[in-house]
């Protein structure tokens, strides 16, 4: 591990190096190549040369330990004491940051939440998840953009897709794909009994053209005319867009905006982004290629996560951790979740690497 490190730190320098260079803003594409080269070895460089500080310190202070004077000697056995506690937790951020990243961990997510057992009230749910999403996002500095969505009569979402925009979205959300199931008395419910409902969310890295391999003939695109709520230019007007993958049979639609041209772009993007999804779940074999194996069929019995409202409790199952703070939790604050989450991703991962 330590021979790779000082290969890293001779690469980071090297980069500094060129970096520093009086013609490096003449090719800004190579500048911004450098730039981020440099950047992503940054934090292991910073943790390795910690690590050399600790141990360069343990070495003066040894010495101190047989000195004549006992205040010295005691400062010697603290300041010793501290850096042996210090060395195993640098140690471990070390081989945290040396594990492999997502290359799509840097990526706008397409967020994709629909309502599942349940009804109306699985539907009320679906738009609670949204809030929470987006109140996240606002606690993140992102940007929330809705792509396409159906209400429900209930005030709810049959389904909602929205573009999140920002630093490392997708990180930060790739583990809310699933089912999620809700435990609450709904309003409309007389006797005060809980009901226990579901929605699916889905979570996509935004794509580009040139990350799918997509051929002009492989699409079936067809306008027709919006329904739904939307008065006379609804009506009237042949902006709705569906796109057909012919391969894949995937199918998107977009009616949301009043632009044809804006229809057929937000669901361009949207198919794009379900391609590149299903290509790389089929190339991990992590999961078949069909969009349900991340997000399950919407039954109860398929969960990743509760939401207990009697209880105000929040149970994330795939890493049994339960925290009693569900109010704060639909209020967008999903940190605690999404760093549990991501620590243990890394001790598996980890464990894969060792094993």
């Amino acid at each position: 591990m330590f021979a790779k490190l000082e290969s890293l730190e001779k690469k980071y320098m090297e980069l500094e190096e060129a970096l520093a260079g009086p013609d490096v803003f003449n090719d800004q594409d190579h500048y911004r190549k450098l730039a981020k080269a440099h950047a992503d070895l940054r934090d292991v460089v910073t943790l390795f040369r910690r690590h050399k500080e600790v141990h360069q310190e343990m070495s003066k202070m040894r010495p101190l330990l047989h000195d004549a004077d006992p205040e010295i000697r005691t400062l010697a056995q603290e300041e010793l004491r501290k850096a042996e506690e210090d060395l195993p937790r640098i140690e471990m951020d070390i081989k945290v940051a040396l594990l492999p990243t997502d290359p799509l961990d840097e990526k706008n997510t397409i967020l994709e939440i629909r309502a599942g057992t349940g009804g109306d009230e699985a539907a009320l749910f679906a738009a609670d998840l949204f809030r929470m999403y987006c109140r996240y996002a606002e606690l993140r500095g992102w940007k929330v953009e809705i792509m396409s969505e159906s209400p429900s009569e209930s005030g709810g979402f049959k389904e909602v897709i929205c573009l999140i925009s920002g630093e490392k979205v997708y990180s930060h959300l790739k583990f809310e794909a699933g089912t999620h199931r809700v435990q609450r008395v709904p309003t409309t419910e007389a006797q005060g009994r809980i009901h226990t409902s579901a929605a699916t969310v889905a979570v996509l890295p935004e794509a580009v053209e040139v990350d799918v391999d997509l051929k002009p003939d492989d699409l079936r695109i067809d306008i027709y005319r919006a329904s739904g709520a939307g008065g006379q230019h609804v009506n009237k007007t042949e902006s709705a867009v569906r796109i057909t993958h012919i391969p894949t049979g995937t199918v998107v639609t977009c009616q949301d905006e009043r632009s044809q041209h804006k229809n057929k772009a937000r669901a361009m993007k949207v198919l794009l982004s379900r391609i590149l999804a299903a290509e790389r779940d089929k190339q991990s074999s992590e999961m078949s290629a069909d969009r349900k194996a991340q997000v399950g069929s919407g039954d109860r019995s398929e969960r990743i996560r509760t939401y207990n409202f009697p209880q105000g409790r929040c149970t994330d199952h795939r890493i049994n951790l339960t925290l009693y703070s569900l109010d704060r939790i639909m209020a967008g604050e999903l940190t605690p979740l999404v760093e549990a989450l991501a620590t243990a991703a890394q001790a598996e991962a980890m464990r894969t690497q060792a094993g």
